[in-house]
Parts: C-alpha cells; structure tokens; sequence
C-alpha cells in the first residue's frame, strides 16, 4: 500500500495535485466518478419525488464506490481520513475536470 504523506496543507490549491497522485489508477477514479454521479442521481431524485429518506444514502453511494476504488485498485488509503473536506473538494473538482477533458476520463 502507498503510504500517506506527512505534509500539511493549508490551501485546496496545495491539496490538489497530492489528491490527484493518489488517484492515478484509471478504475479508481472512474468509481470515484460513479459515486459521485450516484450522489447526484440521488439528491436529485430525492428533491424531486420529495422522498428525503433517500439523501441518507448519499454517503454510502459517494464513500462506497470511491472506497473501493482505493482500497482495491489504488491500494491506498483514502485521503479522505487525513482530509475530509479537502478530499471531498478534490471529488467534485476531479469530476469537473474529466468531464471538461482536463484530465482522462
């Protein structure tokens, strides 16, 4: 398993591209963006048929998929222990940039 760095970031600037590294395996990310799209799925539905106990799945689909794509193709740890709010950033941004061809999809 890779291990984690000792780094501290201060910015999500500095966060992203250590969030990226650990996203380097192609079926890691595409479940991460799975989950994601899942997550959007979800809260949409839930908005619109008005059925609020479906947002309480928002978390297993978005954690799920993305957990596996760690722990089983990436081999590491999620960076979501050590970053919650950053890595949940890095989800969406890293979403945003497949589907804007930044980065492979």
């Amino acid at each position: 398993m890779a291990t984690q760095t000792s780094a501290r970031y201060t910015s999500f600037a500095e966060f992203y591209p250590y969030y990226l590294q650990e996203h380097s395996n192609a079926t890691c990310r595409r479940l991460h963006y799975a989950g994601s799209l899942l997550v959007l799925g979800i809260f949409a539905y839930s908005l619109l048929s008005q059925q609020w106990q479906w947002l309480l799945a928002i978390p297993l689909a978005g954690y799920g998929f993305a957990w596996v794509g760690h722990f089983v193709f990436e081999k590491n740890r999620p960076a979501t222990f050590q970053y919650p709010l950053y890595s949940l950033m890095g989800d969406w941004v890293m979403l945003k940039d497949a589907l804007t061809g930044r980065i492979k999809f």
